[in-house]
């Protein structure tokens, strides 16, 4: 097994390491009701993907997201 000849200094360690971070997903605004979704999903409070019904919602949260 190959092993190497050198030890790897702490900055080039940390340089190969910087691009570990872990990003927030991205998130926009449904067209229907304006609440917060992930991007090509279903909106979970109207129901609604590209401009129709795709699911049921319960009557409570949406007479609370139109009024």
């Amino acid at each position: 097994m190959a092993n190497p000849k050198g030890k790897f200094g702490k900055s080039r360690t940390r340089k190969r390491r910087a691009t570990w971070r872990i990003d927030a997903p991205a998130l926009t605004r449904c067209p229907k009701c304006h609440a917060v979704k992930m991007p090509h999903r279903v909106c979970p409070e109207c129901g609604y993907y590209k401009g129709r019904e795709v699911i049921e919602v319960e009557e409570e949260k949406k007479k609370r997201k139109e009024a």
